[in-house]
């Protein structure tokens, strides 16, 4: 790359030698008068010394001459001094004082210190409260009274706690000392689960919920010693029905609680992490067994062998077996139902099951049956009295086992609140991944449950037979079905919506236990014993997980939140390695490797995650070896990410925002339009993914008033990480003043947006004064509005430079409407008729939202001299083609032409600018004025250096509208520099710098070197990518690297290379003279990554046909900037007709989101707090119909959302009314989430 020619204003291959010679005599000529008049100054400076001072100076002592020596080099040092005091207020006011880059700041890589326990409150309550999450929504009160039971025991090593046989009724928590968990096998066998330490807890959730729903068990496998002095915390379950007497909403509470853990953590890790399917549950229900007397807590000096997981261990367990009182079946009978194969045959076997109350069945090993293409039910004759009359007795005896085994004693209560199905063999009654699946109870026939895996075939996982009730713990816990349900034959079953089992649970709480029975009764053994290994654990914002050099003793897996890893280098810097979101692993690689952590990580907000022990997984993979294969598959696939990625060393922290879920837009002052910027953002977002909007109001509104209270904290969790599961992003919206509902925005995002107007001063806020009070680690980007007739952005430095823990920046020139004065109902009726357009893409919404979701397009400009004219016919074909451009960065040139487009986004002034600035550098006479002594360079640089002043200005980066960097070459430190902030003109002139043309540029900042940066990286796509850019478009304008050279032997004479130019007749040799050499040299170093970036996934490399021009052809500029139009329109007309374009604007970031919604959930879950079904007090009706009325005067009420569970479970007739007159005014446009009434 020769692109630096051009500053001498001639033609090195082209121009006759005379000009050459007398440029070199003049350069010369000038040199040695510059000589003469410096040493002609020098004399003058000199002071001549009279005779009588010189004689009387001579006959002074050497002492005094000493002294006078000193003195004179005091002189000298304050000179110096003032000096340089003087060269600093000069680069004063040259350059704008150095903000501090966010990658640098303590809040954004450091974790939070350790907090203080709570004082005043006693040890085993503290511990109690930060051991056992599941009690963690346990008021204070409670806390109080249920530690009362608390009992200090100690052990010393090699006791056991508790070993297979003892009763399993307590929940153990370590204050000092360790315990070792294991499992023991039928053989005796023991395999080490994993280790407790203080602070940690051993208990089984499956066991608490058997205790409280009145089915105890002894420990099975599980084996508890302590290898060190130990002294433990002992809490009995039996505790719990004590205190939950006084406290009936707490029982219920903490029994979803421990259905929601089921489902969301053990099920989690070992189903979609580890591919086990039907190693989960039982694949037919085993009968239970009476109640067992409880043995002694100590274990006996000898006891019989151990049976297999789900065998009993002692004598007394051989007691006979008792049936459940409503399972009548005849189990060992041999009689198997045939799959009908017409509609009579279906009723001829109504018939025979009416008669036996219930078929006997022996199910048949078969394969998933082929999915069929609808869901189809019979429908009932009413012509046929006989057979309404059968269905009636085969209704009502369903009913009668339904209560039984829900614990009803009245049989009414399920009157017109079950429905009676038939279905056909092969039907699908409910998919994977379906929300608002109701209880099903079978009445006849054979249901089959099937589990899919990625990449295999559905299994199934247990059937159910007549009797038995299925989606029990979906109903429990509001979550999406764990698996799909098909009819093995022609079957009968009742259906319980969710809504009339919330208003049964209302007057009869107990039914809940034994519905929870069920589920713990369908898991299999050996999720018993990995349920005693996994936790559930949550980590606040700010706290640490884990450092670098601990123990990879575990696996965790994060179930909601994001967390953040950052390394350390020896020289003590920090640096981001990547973040974490909802259903990533973390530490995997090291657990498995048995290596210490490499990295230190800590939560960006308040997250939860699933602790998987090595000891657990070690067992797992014995007891199961394909899950090697599982475990395999996912470390390929952070090998190939770790590999996809640049390896270059520069990692922004903007750039983490691949994974973002959780976006909270927050106020700078109370002039920011905050509702009109959240909703246009909205309508922007839409266009890339489904987005939901959440304001204190819209809680209160779907959620109840009290939502936000501790006792809630764990429902409230579990709703908003299911609207993360629902949405492509979920917006908080805070409030002007320190709220809880403004904390809890601020504790749940991701990523938060500071709004501030960029006409306003910069002083910060309320609510920016709570970021350096607290220790919030999310990533927190400025975001300035401007008017659209207002001016350019101006003053950034000030902004930045008041908040240094802000990590980038945007420029946002918003529409008028987001200004209009308008009260808040209306603007959400406004915006509910901007969102039924499309966005446009090219606003600066739009750049923001795809930046949020990691789907930013970069333009790179690559170096080249005047062929770089090239870049500005292509950004008139990429407007023309309707790509829009989120980032501009660039070397040489291309950081000239890139800087031009950021500050105008425009490409007719781009075009402009470039072309004045073209035709002043094919000025001759102002290169020949620049001419110097050649020590450092040619030329002085004064003149490039007014030049771009003039194009430029004094703006700085940090007020262009697009993001933008440029590339240079340290030579003080041998490394690349990337440039995003400081003067715009200094750093375009230091990536222009090009050697032996212009001298380095010494950068304010640190005094280093700058050069050119095509030396090391001339076209930075690798460095884009990095900051967060998902398709690069990167122009190179460069020379080829393929050539073709003469040999012409070991020696190479000038004078034979003359002579072979000047005659006519020799044979035309092709040598590269000084400047070709200067130029390929530079691309020596940054060849390779330039085929890197070829290669890569991210980057569209495009290079025009400019090969045929010079460096120094500046005087062609319309003719070059012709050829890079011509390319760009044929390149992209094809893009559009391959769909790339289409492609490159589709959302791809987030392919885990788009994987959960296969499973064809289009209804948002409700928020179910059984807790406050039970313990509620329904106001009179008329109270209510005005404080909804109020309500809904005020507040914007959530799309596409079904009324709330809680409301509706026990409405009056007038209530109903007033609601469904309500649900007409949705907007079921499918795009916008807000109404207006």
């Amino acid at each position: 790359m020769t692109q630096m020619r051009h500053l001498a204003g001639v033609e090195m291959d082209d121009t006759p030698i005379g000009y050459i010679l007398g440029a070199g005599l003049f350069v010369i000529g000038v040199g040695i008068v510059s000589l003469i008049l410096y040493k002609i100054q020098g004399r003058q400076l000199e002071t001549p010394v009279p005779d009588s001072q010189r004689l009387l100076t001579q006959r002074i002592p050497p002492k005094i001459h000493i002294k006078e020596t000193c003195a004179y080099k005091e002189i000298k040092k304050r000179k110096r001094k003032i000096l340089c005091v003087k060269t600093r207020i000069r680069q004063a006011r040259w350059e704008s004082p150095p903000v501090r880059h966010a990658d640098a700041s303590p809040p954004l890589l450091l974790k939070s210190p350790t907090e203080q326990m709570t004082p005043g409150l006693p040890p085993e309550v503290l511990y109690t409260m930060k051991s056992i999450r599941v009690l963690g929504h346990f008021e204070r009160p409670l806390f109080l009274a249920l530690c009362q039971y608390v009992v200090y025991e100690h052990y010393h090593p090699g006791s056991l706690v508790f070993c297979p046989g003892q009763t399993d009724s307590s929940i153990y928590i370590v204050l000092e000392g360790r315990l070792e968990l294991s499992i023991t096998d039928p053989d005796g066998t023991r395999h080490y689960m994993k280790s407790v330490g203080p602070g940690d807890n051993v208990h089984s959730l499956l066991s608490i919920l058997d205790v409280l729903t009145g089915h105890q068990r002894p420990y099975r496998t599980v084996t508890a010693e302590a290898v060190e002095k130990s002294t433990l915390l002992r809490l009995p379950v039996e505790a719990f029905s004590a205190i939950f007497r006084s406290y009936p909403q707490s029982l219920v509470r903490t029994v979803q609680i421990i259905a929601l853990r089921l489902q969301r953590v053990t099920f989690l890790a070992l189903h979609h992490y580890l591919g086990l399917t039907i190693e989960l549950f039982q694949h037919e229900l085993q009968e239970e067994t009476s109640p067992q007397p409880v043995p002694s807590r100590r274990p006996p000096l000898s006891r019989s062998k151990t049976h297999d997981d789900g065998a009993d261990i002692s004598a007394a367990s051989s007691t006979p077996h008792k049936r459940a009182p409503s399972l009548r079946l005849c189990r060992s009978a041999s009689f198997s139902v045939q799959k009908s194969a017409s509609s009579s045959g279906f009723w001829r076997s109504l018939d025979c099951e009416l008669e036996q109350a219930h078929p006997t069945l022996s199910p048949e090993k078969s394969t998933t049956p082929s999915t069929p293409s609808s869901t189809n039910f019979y429908p009932v004759d009413s012509n046929d009295k006989d057979r309404q009359e059968k269905m009636g007795k085969l209704l009502g005896k369903g009913k009668n086992d339904l209560a039984r085994l829900m614990g009803l004693e009245d049989v009414s209560l399920l009157d017109n609140r079950v429905s009676l199905h038939h279905v056909k063999a092969d039907t699908v009654i409910a998919r994977q991944g379906e929300q608002g699946v109701g209880l099903h109870f079978v009445v006849s026939g054979c249901l089959h449950v099937y589990q899919g895996v990625t990449g295999r075939q559905d299994s199934r996982i247990f059937v159910t037979v007549p009797g038995e009730m299925i989606g029990q713990l979906t109903v429990l816990t509001g979550e999406p079905l764990i698996f799909t349900v098909r009819a093995f034959q022609d079957s009968s079953f009742l259906c319980l919506n969710r809504t009339d089992f919330y208003q049964i649970i209302r007057s009869h709480p107990n039914v809940l236990l034994a519905v929870a029975h069920s589920v713990a009764r369908r898991v299999s053994p050996f999720v018993r014993q990995v349920d005693f290994a996994i936790d559930w654990i949550g980590v606040e914002a700010g706290k640490e997980l884990y450092s670098k050099g601990d123990p990879s003793d575990c696996t965790y897996i994060t179930l909601n939140g994001r967390l953040r890893s950052v390394i350390i280098h020896p020289d003590g810097r920090k640096s981001v390695v990547g973040e974490y979101g909802r259903g990533q692993l973390i530490g995997m690689v090291e657990a498995l490797t048995n290596n210490p952590r490499a990295k230190s990580v800590f939560a960006v907000r308040d997250s939860e995650l699933a602790k998987v022990p090595v000891g657990a997984l070690s067992y797992i993979k014995r007891k199961y070896p394909q899950v090697v294969t599982r475990l395999i598959h996912i470390l390929s696939q952070k090998i190939i990410g770790n590999l996809q990625k640049p390896e270059g060393v520069f990692s922004d922290p903007g750039s983490l925002t691949s994974n973002l879920c959780t976006v909270c837009v927050l106020p700078c002052s109370n002039n920011v339009p905050l509702t009109a910027f959240t909703l246009e953002l909205k309508h922007a977002l839409d266009a890339i993914g489904p987005t939901l909007v959440l304001t204190s109001d819209i809680i209160r509104a779907r959620l109840g008033a009290y939502a936000m209270e501790s006792t809630h904290e764990c429902q409230l969790s579990n709703w908003l990480a299911q609207q993360e599961d629902l949405h492509r992003i979920v917006l908080y919206q805070t409030e002007f003043t320190l709220t809880p509902w403004t904390i809890r925005s601020i504790r749940q995002a991701d990523c938060i947006l500071v709004i501030g107007l960029g006409d306003e001063e910069p002083t910060l806020g309320i609510l920016e004064k709570f970021f350096e009070q607290c220790h919030v680690r999310a990533l927190k980007q400025l975001v300035l509005l401007h008017r659209t007739d207002g001016p350019p952005p101006s003053g950034t430095v000030r902004w930045l430079k008041e908040r240094t823990w802000i990590s980038g920046h945007f420029h946002i020139q918003a529409p008028k409407r987001v200004f209009m004065q308008r009260p808040t109902h209306k603007i959400h009726e406004f915006y509910n008729k901007v969102h039924q357009k499309n966005a446009n893409r090219h606003s600066d919404f739009s750049r923001l939202a795809r930046t949020l979701t990691g789907n930013s397009i970069a333009l790179v400009l690559g170096g080249g001299g005047a062929r770089g004219f090239a870049h500005v016919g292509m950004i008139k074909a990429l407007e023309e083609a309707g790509i829009p451009i989120d980032m501009v960065g660039g070397t040489s040139i291309g950081a000239l032409v890139g800087g031009i487009y950021a500050e105008h986004r425009n490409s007719k002034q781009t075009n402009d600018r470039t072309s004045k600035w073209a035709q002043m550098m094919s000025s001759l006479l102002r290169t020949v004025m620049d001419l110097t002594y050649p020590i450092s360079s040619l030329l002085s640089g004064s003149a490039f250096n007014a030049i771009l002043q003039d194009i430029f200005g004094e703006r700085e980066i940090q007020d262009l509208w697009l993001p933008y960097f440029s590339i240079t070459t340290d030579i003080s430190s041998s490394s690349m520099r990337v440039h995003r902030e400081g003067c715009l003109w200094r750093y375009v002139r230091a990536s222009a710098s090009y050697t032996p043309y212009l001298p380095p540029l010494c950068d304010p900042r640190d005094s280093h070197l700058l050069l050119d940066g095509c030396y090391v990286n001339n076209l930075p796509a690798d460095v884009a990518h990095s900051f967060g850019a998902r398709t690069v478009l990167a122009i190179d304008v460069g020379l080829q690297k393929d050539w073709d050279t003469w040999n012409y032997g070991d020696t190479l004479s000038g004078w034979w290379l003359l002579w072979n130019r000047l005659n006519p007749w020799s044979e035309k040799i092709k040598v590269p003279d000084m400047a070709e050499l200067q130029s390929r040299l530079s691309y020596v170093s940054c060849v390779r990554q330039l085929e890197q970036v070829k290669l890569s996934g991210y980057c569209e490399y495009l290079s025009p046909p400019v090969q045929r021009f010079s460096t120094t052809d500046f005087h062609r500029f319309q003719e070059i900037h012709d050829v890079g139009y011509e390319y760009g329109k044929l390149i992209f007309t094809e893009w559009h007709r391959g769909d790339v374009i289409k492609k490159m604007l589709e959302d791809r970031s987030a392919p885990d989101f788009y994987d959960r919604q296969e499973g064809g959930a289009e209804t948002v879950p409700g928020f179910t707090d059984l807790a406050e079904i039970v313990s509620r007090i329904e106001p009179a009706a008329n109270q209510k119909l005005i404080a909804d009325r109020k309500m809904k005067e005020n507040v914007p009420i959530i799309n596409k959302i079904e009324p709330s569970e809680l409301s509706t479970a026990c409405e009056t007739d007038e209530e109903k009314t007033f609601r469904m007159h309500q649900e007409k005014t949705l907007n079921c446009d499918g795009k916008s989430h807000w109404i207006e009434n």
